[in-house]
């Protein structure tokens, strides 16, 4: 009982400890090289998979009439697409700096929508899904239509518009993002009997995250065992990744508290879809900066164990 009580209460470190050793003793492994392939396209469809599910079983919990916009979200919401725009500006307007792999790090991490585990782990702490949920939503639309304006401005590339831009990143968000809130809500008009059965399951959401977590870091020890970039620039990015964490982690508290919010706040804007980070610097700005999505998720998610350590030792204390 105590190795199941160890493991409930240190789930997310156990799940990157995890993720990084099936990592390095999978890549050790001669035999294996010829299932290299099969393996990345399992794991590229696995983790949407999980992440679904993880979304579906969150949101059965959260009633449509919940979803209603907030002061505080509004402010985070400038606040995060403010600095994003003056971050690429920047960039514009230097091309030629030499810390331009730390700024298009800290770029990301700051345009990168709320993590869609977010509603999961601010139930866990004791606040409330659906005003996360909302923030979400809505982060996700207003970064589907600024990045695609911004970032043709911070790394030019021959052939990107707005149009195609935003079109690919919508059908990055939509499908693992409003797909599970669709399906959540049928099953909870449509199928009762189903619906309760999935409320019935407390903890699976919290651990399929568990399992979707060691997946990003064994994907985030990959591309660092297999990018060029002198060591120095790596850890300018993790270094800037980890201020920027810190930093959205504070303001979010900051202004959530002034609205009764602070747990919604900072989770809302410190929580970030780490996955996404990893495609859209693939994707839009120079590959080497999506280790800052690997980075952020190890930051981000050892602040999350934290507050759940401090949340137990609160919830034991009132049982005592």
């Amino acid at each position: 009982m105590d190795i199941i009580r160890f493991i409930k209460n240190w789930t997310l470190p156990i799940s990157m400890i995890t993720g990084a050793l099936a990592y390095f003793i999978y890549a050790a492994i001669p035999a294996l090289d010829s299932t290299h392939h099969f393996m990345n396209e399992f794991v590229g469809y696995l983790q949407p998979v999980l992440i679904f599910c993880m979304l579906f079983l969150a949101f059965c919990k959260i009633a449509p009439r919940e979803l209603r916009p907030h002061w505080w979200q509004f402010w985070l919401l400038l606040i995060q697409m403010g600095i994003f725009c003056a971050l690429a500006l920047l960039l514009w307007a230097f091309p030629d700096t030499p810390y331009r792999l730390i700024l298009e790090g800290a770029l990301l991490s700051i345009v990168c929508p709320t993590a869609t585990a977010c509603a999961v782990v601010t139930m866990r702490l004791g606040g409330n899904a659906a005003a996360t949920t909302t923030y979400t939503m809505a982060v996700n639309l207003a970064v589907a239509v600024l990045a695609p304006l911004m970032l043709p401005l911070a790394h030019p590339q021959a052939g990107i518009s707005f149009l195609p831009a935003f079109l690919t990143i919508i059908r990055k968000v939509f499908p693992l993002l409003f797909c599970p809130l669709i399906a959540a809500w049928f099953v909870r008009f449509c199928m009762p009997a189903f619906h309760r059965k999935c409320l019935a399951l407390k903890d699976l959401a919290f651990y399929l995250w568990a399992i979707a977590l060691a997946i990003a870091i064994a994907v985030t020890c990959k591309a660092l065992m297999h990018n060029d970039e002198p060591a120095v620039q790596i850890l300018g990015i993790a270094a800037v990744s980890l201020l920027f964490c810190i930093f959205q982690f504070a303001v979010g508290k900051m202004v959530g508290t002034h609205y009764g919010c602070r747990i919604e706040g900072g989770q809302a804007l410190g929580q970030k879809n780490t996955v996404f980070i990893i495609w859209l610097g693939y994707t839009f700005l120079t590959p080497v900066t999506a280790v800052a999505g690997g980075f952020y998720s190890v930051w981000h998610n050892l602040i999350n164990t934290y507050q759940l350590y401090k949340k137990r030792k609160q919830d034991e204390a009132v049982m005592k």
